[in-house]
C-alpha cells in the first residue's frame, strides 16, 4: 500500500484500515474521536477522546483479540453499538482482522432487524449486552454466531469483553492483505421504498469513497465533524478529520435536542457537520428562535431526502459570513491549531447537499450558493430539485423509464438533455451486489460489457438509482422523484417532485406528497390512479372547521390549475404530520401514506 499526496493509489493487495494508519503516523496527537460523557457539577458537558495514534493501536488490539477468537477473512459480523469511540474503533479492528462488519439501523425495528440479519447469517457479535440478551433469544436463527464480543458487562455469554481486549498489552499488528473487491462490509438499505436489502461493500469501494468525499469539498486534516451519520465518522478517521459524537439518537434525528446540538458545536468549534434535512429544521429553527449563530461552521452537508430551499436559505444564513480564514484560524485556542487549517485566504461557509444511495454514494452535488442563485427559482415552478453536477469518476446517465429488469446496456435507450427518465450512475465507489438478493440485483444492475473488457475482472456495470429525473444542458441532474412513486392516469405520468413543489408554495403549506389511490377499472379499461395531493399545513394552521378545510382546499385546486404540471389533480387531503422515514425522518413514505389516503377517501378509519 503507499500514499501520494492529494491522492491514493490502490495495489493488487490492499486494506481500508490502511488509511487509519496512515493518518494515525501523520498526525498521531490530533483528536480523532470525541464523545460527550455526561456533565460535570458545574453543568458543563464532560468529554472523552481519544488520538488517531490511540485509535490506531486500540483497534489494534481488538483486531489481534478477533483472530485469536478466530475470525478468519470474510467472517461476517454484526455491530450494534451505541456510535461512539467503540463503534470507529471495532470498525476499523474488524477491517484489519479481514471480517465484513454488517450495519442495520436498529430503528426499523426488532422484527424487521431480526429478519435482515438471519438473512446475512452471520457467525459473531460485536454488541451491547441487550442485544445479546435478544441474540441468545433467538439462537435458532443465528446458530452460526460463534465469535461474539461485549461492550460493556457481560452477562451470562461466553466471549471476551471490548475492554478486556483494548486494555492488553499493545503490539503492532499488520492488516490483513485484501483485494480491492473483496467485502469489507454489509450496510442495510432503510427499506423506506421497499425490503431492506443489505448492500456489499468492498475495500476499493470504500477507498473511493474516500478520495471522492476529500477531494471534492477541499477536506484537509485538521477540521472538525459533528456527524449525524456514522459511517461518515469511518470516513473522518481516513481524512485526518475529528469526529464528535453528537448528542442524539442517529436513528431519530428529527427528535434530537437542538439546544444540545448547538452547545456540542460551540464547545469542540466545529467546522462542519452533516445532518438531515428533520435535524437540520430542527437546529436552525432554535437559533432563530434564540438569535445565536453557528459561526465555526465552514461548511455543512444535508442528504437524505431532497433539501426544501425554504431550509438551505435559513442554514445558509446562519453559516459564518465570509471572512479570512487565517484570521479565524489565529482566534482558535493553542490546542485546537495543532494542525494546519482546511486552506488559506477567504473562504465562504456553505451547504452543500450531495446526492447518492446506499448503493450508490456518493453520486453528485451541489452548493447553496448554486441553488440559491440559479435552480432555486425552477424548483419552485416545477422543475424538480437540481442535485448538482456528478462527482469526478462517476458518470450518470438517463434513460427510458422500464419498471422491469434490463440485462445489458443494449436494451436501454439513453435519453437527451431535459427529457426525464430512469437514473443509472457508474463509478468507482457504487456497489455490485446483495446479500441474497439475485432478483433484487437483476432489476437494479445493468451489465455493460466491453469488447476489450478482461475476463479476469468483474463486469462492468450501471446501476439503477430507483430515481427519476433528467440531465440539463449544463450537465446538472434534476431529481423528480422515486421510479415507484410515479402515479400513472389515463392522461399521462406525474412525477413527485415537480407537482408538490406547486402545492409547496402556498403560505401555509408546511409540505406535502403526491400519491396515487387505485381505482377499479371498467371493462375493457387498464387500471389507472386518482392523483391524490396530501397536505401536511404549517404549526397552527391546520383547518379544524369544515369551512376553513373547503377554503384551504380551494386556494390549493386554484394553485394546480394554474400549472399545467398539476392541472389534473383535484383531490386535496390534510394530515398533521407526514409518515417518514427511519432513517433521516425527513423522506415521505408515500407506499404508507397512498394507504392512508385510500381510506380517507373510502371512509375508512
Amino acid at each position: 500500500m503507499s500514499f501520494e499526496s492529494g491522492s491514493h493509489r490502490v495495489t493488487a493487495s490492499m486494506n481500508i484500515a490502511l488509511r487509519l494508519k496512515a493518518t494515525a503516523e501523520q498526525l498521531p496527537n490530533g483528536r480523532a474521536v470525541v464523545a460527550p460523557v455526561g456533565r460535570d457539577r458545574m453543568g458543563r458537558v464532560a468529554y472523552s477522546h481519544v488520538t488517531f495514534r490511540q485509535l490506531d493501536q486500540e483497534s489494534d488490539l481488538v483486531a489481534r483479540g478477533l483472530c485469536q477468537l478466530g475470525v478468519a477473512p470474510g467472517t461476517r459480523l454484526v455491530l450494534m453499538v451505541r456510535f461512539g469511540i467503540e463503534f470507529v474503533s471495532l470498525v476499523f479492528a474488524a477491517f484489519k482482522a479481514g471480517a465484513v462488519i454488517v450495519l442495520i439501523d436498529p430503528g426499523m425495528g426488532i422484527a424487521t432487524v431480526l429478519d435482515c440479519l438471519e438473512e446475512v447469517e452471520p457467525e459473531g457479535f460485536l454488541a451491547v449486552p441487550a442485544v445479546h440478551a435478544i441474540r441468545l433469544q433467538n439462537r435458532r436463527r443465528f446458530h452460526r454466531a460463534r465469535f461474539n464480543l461485549t461492550v460493556g458487562r457481560r452477562w451470562f455469554w461466553g466471549g471476551p469483553t471490548y475492554r478486556r481486549l483494548a486494555r492488553a498489552p499493545w503490539q503492532p499488528f499488520e492488516p490483513v492483505a485484501m483485494k480491492p473487491t473483496d467485502a469489507a462490509a454489509v450496510i442495510f438499505t432503510s427499506g423506506s421504498t421497499g425490503p431492506a436489502k443489505g448492500v456489499i461493500y468492498e475495500h476499493g469501494m470504500f477507498n473511493a469513497q474516500v478520495d471522492l468525499i476529500r477531494d471534492q469539498y477541499g477536506i484537509r486534516p485538521g477540521g472538525v465533524d459533528l456527524s449525524g451519520f456514522p459511517l461518515f465518522g469511518l470516513f473522518n478517521a481516513a481524512m485526518g478529520t475529528t469526529t464528535v459524537i453528537p448528542p442524539m439518537n442517529p436513528s431519530k434525528p428529527a427528535k434530537a435536542s437542538p439546544a444540545r446540538i448547538v452547545e456540542a458545536i460551540d464547545d469542540q468549534i466545529v467546522t462542519q457537520s452533516f445532518g438531515s434535512p428533520a435535524l437540520w429544521e430542527r437546529v436552525v429553527t432554535y437559533c432563530e428562535e434564540h438569535q445565536i449563530g453557528l459561526p465555526s461552521l465552514k461548511r455543512a452537508f444535508s442528504a437524505g431526502a431532497p433539501v426544501p430551499v425554504n431550509l438551505l436559505e435559513r442554514l445558509t444564513d446562519l453559516l459564518q459570513e465570509e471572512r479570512s480564514l487565517k484570521e479565524s484560524w489565529d482566534e482558535l485556542p493553542a490546542s485546537s491549531r495543532s494542525t494546519p487549517p482546511e486552506g488559506s485566504g477567504c473562504t465562504c461557509a456553505e451547504v452543500h447537499t450531495p446526492y447518492g444511495a446506499t448503493e450508490a454514494l456518493p453520486v453528485a452535488s451541489i452548493s447553496s450558493r448554486e441553488v440559491l442563485e440559479e435552480t432555486a427559482e425552477r424548483t419552485r415552478t416545477g422543475a424538480g430539485t437540481c442535485v448538482g453536477r456528478s462527482f469526478p469518476g462517476v458518470t450518470i446517465k438517463i434513460i427510458e423509464i422500464n419498471h422491469g429488469p434490463i440485462a445489458t446496456m443494449e436494451r436501454a435507450r439513453e435519453l437527451p438533455a431535459g427529457q426525464i427518465g430512469e437514473i443509472i450512475v457508474q463509478g468507482p465507489s457504487v456497489t455490485r451486489s446483495y446479500v441474497r438478493r439475485p432478483q433484487a440485483e437483476a432489476e437494479a444492475k445493468i451489465a455493460d460489457p466491453h469488447e476489450d473488457h478482461d475476463l479476469s475482472e468483474p463486469v462492468p456495470f450501471w446501476h439503477r438509482m430507483g430515481d427519476v429525473g433528467y440531465l440539463d444542458h449544463q450537465g446538472r441532474l434534476w431529481y423528480c422523484g422515486r421510479k415507484s412513486h410515479i402515479v400513472t392516469t389515463a392522461k399521462g405520468s406525474l412525477f413527485t417532485e415537480p407537482c408538490e413543489a406547486i402545492f409547496n408554495e402556498h403560505p401555509r403549506v408546511a409540505r406535502s406528497a403526491l400519491v396515487g389511490v387505485v381505482r377499479k377499472p371498467q371493462p375493457g379499461q387498464a387500471a389507472d390512479q386518482t392523483p391524490v395531493i396530501v397536505v401536511e399545513p404549517r404549526k397552527k394552521q391546520f383547518p379544524l372547521r369544515n369551512a376553513d378545510r373547503q377554503k384551504f382546499a380551494a386556494e390549493l385546486r386554484d394553485l394546480a390549475a394554474a400549472n399545467p404540471l398539476t392541472l389534473d389533480i383535484h383531490t386535496v387531503l390534510f394530515h398533521r404530520s407526514l409518515p417518514v422515514d427511519l432513517r433521516h425522518n425527513s423522506k415521505i413514505n408515500r407506499e404508507r401514506l397512498a394507504l392512508w389516503a385510500a381510506n380517507a377517501l373510502h371512509g375508512q378509519p
